[in-house]
């Protein structure tokens, strides 16, 4: 019954915190992450864990396979060198740095470099809720490194156990071997799967059944390169921008809005119900520590969080003007960004659920028989580093991106201007040559060809209001009056099901139909 419980509570905790959010103006994990924090309170949720395999097997796969589908792969091209950098160097100087203070503090080297690895990657589902507002190019540099970075991470992770447990060695050897297999298998196996996604999606014809086939592509990757070894973090990534650019040629509409549809909402509630349960998880972290060391674990927390941002800051000016003194080309000069710009991207460096699931799956017992030193604090530490991260530096970004002062990004809007505009004026080259094909009737090609003239003229007027333009007056005007007469006829087709004229699986037909239209007239689906 527990488990029923739990669903409503996080779908009530859900939507009403994502509806909280936007009335108080607070990024969305902030209210999540402290609704479930104070759920811990209620005695019949204290019993409530996050299981590690289910976020790194259920949530990790789902999410970052929507990410890197929705994300730039020019803008992943064009700043790769930085990218690479943070996603692999970064991780390493940070676990590393982490490692030093935890034995500075008392800990052990070997857990101390565990606590390192959990904390050294960004969050990607994290930074994508936090950085919305933030420049293209910002958004895309953030969202590739927490994306990557938690393969880097899981290998120091992996390794850091295995000594500790006994169960491996760090020699050099041994730890550039894991980071071939790691990289190397992850990057072909995610190619792999995805030239064979396509080939089989290329033979079938039923939306249902390729959308399927899209859900299982993120959770083979992972499994496939986990089972050998490899990073399944990288594995789907791959993945997924393979098939982000195979899919605008082959996907057919009713296939592509079916996955948009499921895909946006099943990563929402994902996402959501992960901040929630790693507020929960807090709960456990604190009562599992021995009292008379909470001093000392708050103190850790706090000198760890930052050294995270001290080392992150310092890391992106350390490289930015060592690229800068290598590499003298006229186009890195364009590429360069202010100091202000770089320190908010110091502070973007969010933790989120898989540090908790790293810290929550270290082992109980060693080899020996004897318990895993300092567990306890390393998992208090990673979630309060993890709050920390979440809402301090949540809360704080806002004004941070006020006083950095970023030029606004037009990038997007102009860029679709000229898509729209190009495709407007290329069909309607193409339209006398498609009309002779096709062989259809005169009247026809000229009221095709009076739609399109009317819609690029539309696309040209841009961001005109309908009271400067009369094309963008008239083209509101019929939108208006379309939307209308659909909700007249929906009436209608409900009023036939209601007199019993009609049946409900022809209600649903024609609904069907009604709805598609008014997807396609409503202003709000133009914006996005």
């Amino acid at each position: 019954m527990l488990g029923l419980e739990i669903v409503v509570v996080l779908g009530a905790a859900v939507l009403i915190c994502s509806g909280l959010a936007s009335r108080l103006h607070v990024a969305p994990p902030i209210l999540l992450l402290a609704t479930g924090i104070l759920l811990g309170f209620v005695p019949a949720l204290r019993e409530v864990q996050l299981p590690p395999e289910v976020v790194l097997f259920l949530f990790l796969p789902a999410l970052l396979f929507w990410e890197s589908l929705t994300t730039s792969l020019r803008e992943i091209s064009a700043n790769l060198r930085g990218i690479v950098l943070t996603s692999t160097v970064l991780v390493v100087a940070t676990a590393a740095a982490v490692a030093t203070v935890a034995h500075l503090l008392g800990m052990p080297w070997g857990p101390a470099w565990v606590l390192g690895a959990a904390v050294a990657p960004t969050d990607a589902t994290a930074v994508g809720a936090f950085t919305k507002s933030l420049p293209r190019r910002t958004v895309t540099t953030l969202r590739a490194e927490s994306l990557v970075n938690d393969g880097t991470a899981l290998v120091i992770y992996g390794l850091a156990v295995a000594v500790v447990v006994g169960e491996d060695e760090a020699t050099p050897l041994r730890i550039s071997w894991l980071v071939v297999l790691a990289y190397g298998g992850g990057v072909l196996i995610g190619l792999a799967l995805a030239w064979a996604v396509k080939r089989v999606r290329a033979r079938l014809d039923d939306p249902l059944q390729e959308t399927v086939i899209t859900i299982l592509t993120p959770f083979v990757a992972y499994l496939v390169a986990e089972s050998v070894e490899s990073s399944g973090v990288l594995a789907v990534v791959i993945a997924g921008l393979a098939l982000s650019q195979a899919a605008p040629r082959r996907d057919r509409a009713a296939t592509r809005r079916q996955s948009d549809a499921f895909w946006s909402l099943s990563t929402f509630l994902l996402n959501a119900s992960l901040f929630v349960l790693v507020g929960l998880e807090l709960q456990t972290a604190v009562r599992g520590l021995d009292g008379r060391l909470v001093a000392t674990g708050v103190l850790s927390v706090v000198v760890i969080s930052v050294t995270l941002i001290v080392v992150r800051i310092a890391f992106l000016f350390v490289a930015a003007y060592t690229i800068r003194a290598v590499d003298r080309r006229p186009q890195q000069r364009l590429r360069r960004v202010s100091d202000r710009a770089r320190i908010l991207s110091g502070l973007s460096g969010f933790r989120g659920a898989v540090s908790l699931a790293a810290a929550l799956g270290v082992p109980l017992v060693l080899t020996t028989g004897n318990d895993f030193p300092d567990r306890d604090m390393i998992v208090f530490v990673t979630s309060g580093v993890i709050v920390v991260t979440l809402v301090v530096q949540g809360l704080l970004l806002p004004a941070v991106v006020r006083w950095a002062s970023l030029p606004e990004d037009t990038g997007v809007v102009e860029e679709r201007r000229l898509a729209e505009t190009t495709a407007a004026e290329e069909a309607l080259d193409a339209l006398a040559e498609v009309a002779r094909d096709l062989e259809v009737d005169q009247e026809v090609e000229d009221r095709a060809r009076e739609e399109q003239e009317a819609h690029l003229r539309v696309v040209e007027a841009g961001d005109v209001s309908a009271e400067e333009d009369d094309d963008v007056r008239r083209d509101q005007q019929y939108r208006e009056l379309r939307l209308e007469l659909l909700h007249r006829k929906r009436g209608t087709v409900v009023r036939l099901r209601d007199e019993g004229r009609i049946d409900d699986t022809v209600l649903r037909q024609v609904q069907a139909r009604l709805d598609a239209e008014e997807v396609r007239l409503a202003p709000g689906e133009l914006s996005d």
